[in-house]
């Protein structure tokens, strides 16, 4: 596979990738261990950009604390705003829940935003 890694050394380089060609790059980096599940931009099980999907009940794993209130024993509540590119998670019981797995889960998703920003920029060019 032919794909320019960021700094991280685990993200696929999202410039100038359509949504499908991103999806099966990272489903191909993650199937040969260049990239972290953590680390995609994209939803392997809804097909879509993960800030677009990360609201799903799928994406609330209580094991690694993804999405999850180990506190509250509840799932983080989402707000995406694809306008300012911002995205939370916090509680709806005890209003905190931070993890690391949810840090990480965030920034994907505001990368995921900013990537899906460029694309549909570029279509409208």
């Amino acid at each position: 596979m032919n794909t320019k890694t960021q700094t991280s050394a685990t993200r696929l380089e999202p410039v100038g990738r359509t949504l499908p060609v991103l999806l099966a790059m990272e489903d191909d980096a993650e199937d040969v261990g260049r990239l972290a599940p953590d680390d995609r931009l994209t939803c392997h099980v809804h097909g879509r950009w993960i800030h677009q999907c990360v609201a799903s009940p799928l994406h609330v794993n209580p094991i690694t604390r993804h999405r999850w209130c180990r506190s509250c024993a509840t799932a983080l509540t989402v707000s995406v705003d694809e306008l300012s590119g911002d995205v939370t998670m916090s509680c709806p019981g005890c209003g905190h829940g931070e993890s690391a797995a949810s840090a990480k889960l965030i920034v994907a998703c505001r990368a995921s935003l900013a990537a899906a920003r460029r694309h549909s920029g570029a279509r409208a060019a």
